[in-house]
């Protein structure tokens, strides 16, 4: 005997149109686009009313998002509470992406993966700020009127070899995992007794949430302005990419001796890095920074691996629009970006969670571990 369940995605980050739900086990729904761009694949929508209820969803237009390669062998996140995530498995075909489920509470929450909402953002930020070797220090407002904010995690420590490390997160707001890492990396820092025992000589400057816009309207890539901030590197403006223009500009004003930009990838099922091969001043210091940088992070944390990922760019062809590439030849520094997956790690696979926050946390703190063993060979 079917209920009359409810379906709503008014919440931040939320994301769902609701073709037709008369029939709770053939649930019709479609992904909306990204405000004023041509992308879509993130989606997330609670459910109530439902307790007991055999379900069943398709995503209508599964088959025209932006990556739909990526929804075979993907597993939709679900959550009873928004803290415990676990997978429902799913299946693509002709074209829809489809589910069935039956709730063991009245409402449940579906999503593309774990969402990093604003009220976790807003805590994060309040434990940024009460940190005693914390300080923001700068700050823009978005298109649509967010605040983006740079913070910077001072070593007291004063040394000739001093070294700036700079973390961005979420340039895509659907990438909801780099702001687990975030947390992650930023937790075992603050949790550090005496932070100069692991970096000495070093200032961490870093962005949790470089597009608030995007993660708040329940974006896949782009910002209120229509824009997919990753591809604003080489000319940011105030109009269009203003938070790429207040970190860029703070960067050249400080300077850049490691640049790690945090992302997901919706296709590929590994943890993986992309670096600069093909930058004009692409040099043997910065491939063997590299090679070591992957090296040590596969043997610190194995849910990395460097067999799979991007095809290299040829060499003076990297797009130096991407943050990474423009970061890395503006200051000839060692400078990547590292991507987690939305499915699982095909190499550790967790049929319960799937790749998770849990494993993204581990993974910031596992980032870190190698900043601070990198550090004194980054020039």
């Amino acid at each position: 005997m079917s209920t009359t369940i409810s379906i709503a995605s008014d919440f931040d980050g939320g994301n769902i149109v609701v073709k037709d739900a008369t029939n709770p086990e053939q649930i019709s729904l479609e992904i909306r686009r990204d405000i004023a761009a041509d992308y879509f694949q993130w989606f997330y929508f609670s459910v109530s009313n439902c307790a007991g209820q055999a379900m069943g969803f398709s995503l209508e237009n599964a088959s025209k998002a932006s990556y739909a390669d990526a929804w075979d062998n993907y597993n939709v996140v679900a959550s009873y509470d928004r803290e415990s995530w676990f997978r429902v498995p799913a299946q693509y075909q002709d074209g829809q992406l489809k589910w069935q489920h039956q709730p063991e509470h009245d409402q449940v929450y579906y999503s593309y993966f774990a969402p990093y909402d604003k009220a976790r953002h807003e805590q994060l930020l309040t434990t940024i700020n009460s940190h005693e070797r914390c300080e923001q220090i700068d700050q823009c407002q978005t298109v649509d009127g967010h605040s983006v904010e740079l913070f910077k995690f001072a070593s007291t420590a004063q040394t000739a070899e001093k070294r700036n490390l700079w973390l961005i997160a979420r340039q895509h707001p659907g990438e909801t995992m780099a702001e687990w890492f975030m947390e992650g990396l930023l937790e075992k820092l603050f949790a550090m007794p005496d932070s100069e025992a692991l970096l000495m000589g070093a200032d961490i400057y870093f962005v949790v949430n470089m597009n608030p816009d995007g993660s708040w309207a329940g974006n896949l890539r782009t910002n209120g302005a229509g824009t997919d901030l990753n591809r604003a590197w080489q000319d940011p403006t105030a109009e269009s990419s203003p938070e790429v223009l207040m970190v860029r500009n703070a960067m050249d004003r400080i300077g850049v001796d490691m640049f790690l930009d945090i992302h997901g990838d919706e296709e590929l099922p590994y943890v993986f890095t992309a670096g600069c091969e093909g930058n004009p001043s692409y040099s043997l210091r910065l491939q063997e920074l590299e090679e070591r940088f992957r090296r040590r992070y596969q043997e610190i944390n194995p849910d990395f691996q460097s067999v799979y990922g991007y095809d290299k760019d040829e060499p003076g062809k990297a797009d130096l629009r991407i943050a990474c590439n423009q970061v890395g030849q503006r200051f000839d520094c060692l400078s990547f970006t590292i991507e987690m997956p939305f499915k699982d790690n095909a190499n550790i696979p967790d049929e319960k969670e799937g790749w998770s926050p849990e494993r993204s946390r581990n993974l910031g703190i596992s980032t870190l571990e190698l900043m601070a063993e990198l550090l004194p060979d980054l020039r």
